[in-house]
């Protein structure tokens, strides 16, 4: 049974591939002591995706945050460009490559996705977010 009350988690990291395996560890983790299991798969792919996003294409550090509030689930990545992340799709569609289908997985995988920059209080860059409900 998920957590009645709200509850969040950051998770800072280098700008690391290896970022994106300690981050859906933690995720899958995080998310099994929470009651969230059956979440589990769909959250390491979207988390992969935005984590792979940060360190693949800025060359600061990156943090992934986790949130449950009312029954959703937020994933987001934030990184130190403040440039909007390509649109999904956007590009011609190239089933052979092994990248830039990051974000097409994230729009058909989660309910609600959306950026935004973050320029305020002396953060730089921005937020890349997605949301599951748990239903």
């Amino acid at each position: 049974m998920p957590d009645k009350e709200p509850w969040e988690y950051s998770l800072y990291i280098p700008n690391d591939l290896r970022a994106v395996t300690v981050s859906r560890r933690t995720l899958r983790l995080i998310l099994t002591m929470h009651g969230l299991i059956r979440l589990v798969d769909v959250v390491e792919l979207l988390a992969a995706e935005l984590v792979g996003n940060a360190v693949r294409h800025t060359k600061g550090p990156a943090a992934l945050r986790v949130r449950w509030a009312v029954g959703v689930l937020r994933i987001g990545a934030w990184d130190t460009a403040p440039e909007p992340p390509d649109p999904p799709g956007a590009g011609a569609w190239d089933t052979e490559a092994e990248e830039g289908r990051g974000l097409v997985l994230v729009r058909a995988c989660a309910d609600e996705w959306g950026w935004h920059r973050l320029d305020n209080e002396g953060n730089r860059g921005k937020y890349v977010w997605c949301e599951l409900a748990a239903a």
